[in-house]
């Protein structure tokens, strides 16, 4: 299906472009320690849950973390007192979206460090930015990033994002700070302007992939959002080239 932003400009919604990493129960990607994700038969009461162990249909139950195991989508409620729920605060499900790639500066203390100073010309406001961190191996569909200080946003991305209007964040590395930083998580704060203000119509979403073939540029962005009750959930980005008529 063909849908026009003007009449000028289109996307096919047939042509989708997916972000995301999925979660599963041999994958290797995770991230904050957690342990892979459990998916086991459920067995009660003589009812067997595995159509492979001879029960009738398969009826599986799902321990994983939503932070840690793919792609996910969270409100600030990941950072405050009270758990707002990414599933209440998100209302609008489709976005003017700027991808940018970006190489991490390395810093005096080892550490990697991604700070855009500007965006493109001719960008006046978007909604959302998605950042691809270079170099962009097909090994962050299946790192474990604990103990490995990964990439992370320099606090003086804050103004930038402010200045376009960005209200959804996202990009392929585990969190937008430091991963050691004492629980400072001082992006995350700035971002939401927690504790004075609480941003909620803001959201931020990480471990996302973007592959070689999708260039840098606008793009319609669709965020699909499972339904759980909670400061995250895992989501499927989705991209649309925009069109020319």
């Amino acid at each position: 299906m063909r849908l026009y932003l003007n009449q000028d400009s289109f996307f096919e919604t047939n042509k989708p472009l997916d972000i995301s990493l999925s979660v599963s129960e041999h994958q290797t990607l995770s991230a904050w320690y957690v342990k892979p994700p459990l998916m086991e038969p459920v067995r009660e009461n003589g009812f067997l849950g595995s159509v492979k162990e001879g029960g009738d249909v398969n009826f599986r139950s799902i321990l994983f973390n939503p932070h840690g195991h793919g792609t996910h989508t969270e409100s600030c409620g990941h950072i405050t007192p009270e758990i707002f729920s990414v599933n209440k605060v998100v209302k609008n499900y489709f976005f003017k979206a700027l991808l940018i790639s970006c190489s991490p500066e390395i810093q005096e203390n080892g550490d990697s460090v991604i700070n855009l100073n500007s965006l493109p010309d001719g960008i006046d406001e978007i909604e959302a930015l998605v950042i691809r961190s270079l170099p962009n191996t097909s090994d962050k569909i299946a790192l474990n990033y604990a103990e490995t200080n990964p990439p992370y946003l320099s606090l003086e991305m804050i103004s930038l994002l402010n200045k376009f209007n960005v209200k959804h964040l996202l990009l392929d590395l585990p969190s937008v700070d430091k991963e050691q930083d004492g629980g400072k998580l001082a992006f995350h704060h700035a971002f939401w302007e927690v504790p004075e203000v609480n941003r909620l119509g803001r959201t931020i979403t990480e471990l996302i992939y973007v592959e070689d073939q999708i260039k840098d540029g606008l793009y319609i962005l669709e965020l699909q959002i499972a339904p759980f009750e909670n400061d995250a959930s895992p989501s499927r980005p989705v991209l649309y080239q925009i069109e020319k008529s």
